[in-house]
């Protein structure tokens, strides 16, 4: 990995909020999805939360540039659990919903831990995760149209929540994601041919130093130079 892409990893690291985070609840358009991914990167969220009833769609890549690599995606078998994952790490459930407690979505505090919840492109929120919603909040609207496409939705929430916590120097603080997790960044990010043959081969991702180099036994680089049909025939 070059100074350089260790030194870009390393700045954008320091900005991501892990108190800051979006559901996706049967979200299955893959544009809508990775639309909503690359504006969650682009304001600093770490990992986000979907509940899918099949099979999780696929991001279409153009819309996503390769935020999908550096977003996490944490799938959840329904709402409920979703919102147990959420609430652990402290976070307000906002969710997007004309009701009679919606509030103008600029007037929430969203320097709190804050999780937006968004809906099917078809049927919006289900009842259940409006239930589960700490707080309503609506988009103000003044045309004939009384709803916005999600990932638009998605993006002035997000967008709202990071001037929010750029007024208050939020972008500031020191990073607060685990090393564990860092080196998965670093060597998938700076490393991806390797982190490839990891998969493949089933080796665990190796200590990344200061510098961005890789940290492993003699043994690890052993198993990482062996062709596929000699890693096959050692474990046989």
């Amino acid at each position: 990995m070059s100074p350089e892409r260790f030194k870009r990893i390393t700045d954008m690291l320091k900005l991501r909020q892990t108190d800051l985070s979006i559901c996706l609840e049967g979200i299955h358009k893959p544009h809508n999805l990775a639309a909503i991914v690359r504006t969650a990167d682009a304001v600093g969220v770490h990992e986000v939360h979907g509940v899918w009833h099949n099979d999780e769609p696929r991001m279409a890549r153009g819309t996503a540039a390769g935020s999908h690599g550096w977003v996490g995606v944490n799938r959840h078998a329904n709402i409920t659990d979703a919102a147990k994952a959420m609430r652990a790490g402290g976070m307000q459930i906002v969710a997007t919903n004309l009701s009679d407690c919606a509030v103008d979505y600029r007037e929430m505090d969203y320097t709190k831990p804050t999780a937006f919840l968004l809906g099917e492109e078809k049927d919006g929120i289900s009842q259940t995760a409006l239930d589960l919603a700490d707080h309503h909040v609506m988009i103000p609207m003044i045309g004939m149209v009384q709803s916005l496409n999600v990932s638009v939705a998605g993006a002035l929430l997000l967008y709202e929540a990071f001037r929010q916590r750029e007024a208050a120097n939020m972008y500031d603080g020191p990073c607060d994601i685990s090393k564990i997790e860092r080196d998965k960044i670093y060597f998938e990010g700076g490393h991806p041919i390797m982190a490839k043959a990891c998969k493949q081969k089933g080796l665990p991702y190796p200590q990344i130093d200061e510098v961005g180099d890789i940290v492993a036994s003699k043994d690890w680089w052993r198993k990482m130079q062996m062709n596929k049909n000699a890693w096959q025939h050692l474990d046989d």
